[in-house]
């Protein structure tokens, strides 16, 4: 019984864009299909963290590019706070510098705004059932990607890195603690072991030391 009542319960959405007339027009359409309940709006990432929190939403939909924090550093710390959460993201953008990296933060599907209502409810409900739905040509971009021989001469491997990556690695090469990081960033130190953990993955090392020599190895610590 008990069961039957949970399915019954609307899913519970959080929008996160910073462009108010998107906020009020997924607002307004989302509202109008049975089942899915829109909670709360935020136009940051910090606000984001802050409804997620006091709404516990079963599916964000994240924008990416945003001032402030971006989309891939607020998915990463909202799913390290609520990680039963579904974020899907909902953006104008497929270059690589932001697909990947914020899939690998752990976004559950990938949208682009040209997508019409039902396909966007939908993915409200896919992810919901536990299901992923990625963007066509995100799809493709994906399997290109894995199918491409690797090349003689790669490029360096700290180009696969985010601008704020980049940040955290600087600050490592220059023997910054993770607290001093997230202090000069303005970001939780949870949120700093996350990107150095992404950094090592990128850089294939296996510590901050190796990480600190490949920077100034590239002149990135400068």
């Amino acid at each position: 019984m008990e069961a039957m009542e949970h399915l019954s319960q609307p899913i519970k959405v959080l929008l996160v864009d910073d462009h108010e007339m998107v906020r009020i027009g997924l607002a307004a359409v989302l509202d109008t299909e049975d089942g899915i309940e829109v909670v709360g709006e935020a136009s940051n990432g910090m606000d984001g963290i802050r409804l997620a929190q006091a709404y516990k939403p079963d599916v964000v939909l994240m924008d990416l590019v945003m001032d402030g924090m971006d989309g891939v550093e607020t998915t990463a710390k909202l799913l390290e706070l609520h990680p039963e959460c579904k974020v899907i993201v909902l953006t104008s953008y497929l270059d690589d510098s932001k697909l990947y990296p914020v899939i690998e933060a752990g976004a559950f599907s990938y949208l682009l705004k040209t997508s019409r209502a039902t396909e966007i409810a939908d993915a409200i409900r896919a992810a919901a059932r536990g299901q992923s739905v990625l963007e066509s040509q995100v799809a493709a971009k994906m399997m290109n990607r894995f199918r491409q021989p690797k090349q003689q001469e790669q490029a360096p491997l700290h180009k696969e890195l985010t601008e704020r990556e980049m940040d955290v690695l600087k600050r490592v090469a220059q023997g910054r603690s993770n607290q001093e990081i997230a202090d000069e960033l303005f970001i939780g130190v949870k949120t700093v072991k996350f990107h150095i953990t992404n950094i090592f993955n990128k850089l294939e090392v296996d510590d901050r030391t190796q990480a600190a020599i490949y920077a100034h190895k590239q002149g990135i610590a400068d």
